[in-house]
Order: C-alpha cells, then structure tokens, then sequence
C-alpha cells in the first residue's frame, strides 16, 4: 500500500497540512508491517524516521539492570512515535514494541523538517507530545516505587481512565483495555498478580469488563481511594 496524502491527512498531527506539504511526506514516506511482539524502533540505535501508527498498538518498553521489561507507555492508531531524535539527532533511548500485528508509516526527519519550516504549529505540536510523554513516563517510574502491589494496580488504571470522566467522579469506560500482562510488564510484577487484583476489583463491584477491550469502572471513587493508598483492598 503506498503512502498517500489522504493517508497522511488521517494522522491527527498532519491534518491540518496544505496539499503541497502532504504529497511531499507522501513521496518520501513508507508503510512497513511488523508481527506481534516485532521491535519497530530499536534502542540505542539512530532512528531517522518519524513513525505513524496506522493499524494496530505498539508499546515502549525499557529493561531494567537485572533484565526484567517494564512497559513505559503505549501507542494507539493515529499517534506517533520517534520524535525524540528529531531533535536531537542521538539514538533511539527506548525499544518500540508491536503488541499486536501492527502498520506504520515512516516519515523522514529531513521531510518533517522541510514542512515545519512552512508549518511552525507542527514543531509545536511535538513539543507538547514530547513534553506529555516525559510526564507520562516519569509518573510511570514512580509507581514502580510503590511497595503495596494492589496499589500499583489501581492506580495504573487510575491513568487509563479520560480526565473529563475523572472529573464527574461517577463512572468510567476504558476502551482498549491492556491486556493483564501489558499491564504486568508496565508495572514489574507477575500476570497472575494483575489478575488476582482484577479479581478482587470485580468481587467488589468497582469494576467489570464489557466484551473483551473494554472496562467499565463502576465506582471512580473508590478506584481513586485505593490509587492514592487511602484504602487497601
């Protein structure tokens, strides 16, 4: 499948883009497939490609000392990835993983530059991406510091949950739920540890599952009690 202005207008960060500035992406870009569990953007080496996701979920992960993974943030379609090197030219600091059979457009840096030069609200853009996703991957780190397990838990799903449904405070909806061991690997600890607090979660009423992506919090207070450690289950 070729890589097409249509194509790329679909991203979120190129809609806003003239005709002109998308046929040039366009002749430079191209679509790459990866398999499950594939390495789409390897550490320590030089990435010169911005990666759009089009089908599929990818994963960043790093390794700690002792070799266990730990899952830094994900990527859904339509988002990004890679922009770190855009501006700084050094190696790619952190594996991306395919968690699912996956499609991506790969963007030269050189033809990224190119359009902001004409487009300033793109580098923009990527800043504030950039600037969310060292936020994201700091508050990441610092739940691994927590020693209460099922605290952990909560409050990884306390993350997931949209902010304007934080704010109501009533109940939730999480769609494209990771799976118990995407959620072991961000947080260092067994599938079967996710699981079992799953298990007590839906025992107490504050959350069930609806279909198998989807997870309704049910009680929004009470998950935040048990995120915040004000409660223990």
């Amino acid at each position: 499948m070729a890589v097409t202005p249509e194509l790329l207008k679909s991203f979120p960060l190129l809609s806003g883009l003239a005709a002109e500035s998308l046929l040039a992406l366009a002749e430079n870009g191209s679509m790459q497939k990866y398999a499950r569990r594939a390495i789409v953007l390897a550490a320590g080496k030089t990435n010169k490609d911005l990666c759009f996701l089009f089908e599929g979920r990818l994963q960043g992960v790093d390794f700690t000392i002792d070799g266990r993974e730990v899952g830094l943030y994900f990527v859904e379609p339509g988002d990004f990835c890679g922009e770190l090197a855009l501006f700084d030219n050094d190696a790619q600091p952190e594996h991306v993983m395919a968690l699912t059979s996956a499609v991506v457009v790969m963007v030269p840096f050189e033809s990224i530059r190119k359009v902001t030069t004409r487009n300033p609200e793109i580098f923009s853009a990527l800043g504030v991406k950039l600037a969310d996703r060292v936020r994201q991957m700091t508050y990441q780190r610092s739940l691994l510091g927590l020693p209460n397990i099922a605290q952990r838990v909560c409050c990884q799903l306390w993350l997931l949950v949209p902010a304007r449904q934080k704010e109501r405070m009533q109940s939730g909806e999480v769609f494209n739920i990771p799976t118990h061991m995407e959620i072991a690997i961000m947080l260092s600890i067994s599938r079967e540890t996710v699981t079992r607090v799953f298990q007590n979660l839906q025992n107490q009423g504050i959350v069930r599952r609806d279909g198998g992506s989807k997870l309704i919090i049910s009680d929004l207070p009470s998950l935040k009690s048990l995120a915040e450690g004000a409660s223990e289950l």
